[in-house]
């Protein structure tokens, strides 16, 4: 028998425990102990990207890496993108361009996409390949999430500016009652 023991994580924002074995990877740990089923092993070796999770915000292959690791980390998974009623601007853009076909490689593609667009808000071609070449779309869905990810750009900017405005707004609204 192997040693069980258990791990304190964040997972989407919300504190957990797991009990993990010391062979257990990062998918098994979501999908059998919390039902979160948006990454996947796929390749195994972590050469595409389906199994793509954010430790202590950084990717990961989930395949890989072990779940043991995570003691202590903060783990976001695709199920944590999007509020109960609105969809992140990366997830509307992927659903807009049509930048998925089986939606397999979905998850991974829209984890590593947001990092881009934090890391370089108004990515070039160059940077967008560049930074997804660690993702495998077995459908061939290449040129729609390179399109999705200039529009998830987009969406961000337009976001961010109606925020800025808004609190703007909040600010004069809040001088003039003084």
């Amino acid at each position: 028998m192997s040693p069980q023991h258990a791990i304190n994580f964040t997972l989407n924002g919300v504190p957990v425990t797991a009990t993990v074995e010391p062979h257990h990877n990062l998918i098994e740990l979501l999908q059998t102990q919390f039902g979160l089923t948006g990454a996947r092993e796929a390749c195994g070796q972590g050469l595409c990207g389906c199994c793509t999770i954010l430790v202590n915000g950084r990717a990961v292959s989930g395949c890989l890496y072990l779940a043991s690791f995570i003691d202590g980390a903060e783990v976001a998974t695709i199920e944590g993108f999007d509020t109960p009623d609105q969809l992140s601007p990366v997830q509307e853009a992927f659903i807009e361009t049509g930048a998925f076909q089986c939606g397999y490689c979905t998850s991974g593609f829209i984890i590593m996409a947001t990092q881009l667009l934090d890391a370089h808000p108004e990515p070039t071609d160059h940077q967008i390949t560049h930074y997804l070449s660690g993702n495998l779309c077995r459908c061939a869905a290449y040129p729609e999430i390179i399109a999705a990810v200039k529009l998830a750009a987009q969406k961000r900017k337009a976001r961010d500016a109606a925020d800025a405005a808004s609190r703007e707004l909040d600010f004069a609204v809040v001088r003039t009652l003084d």
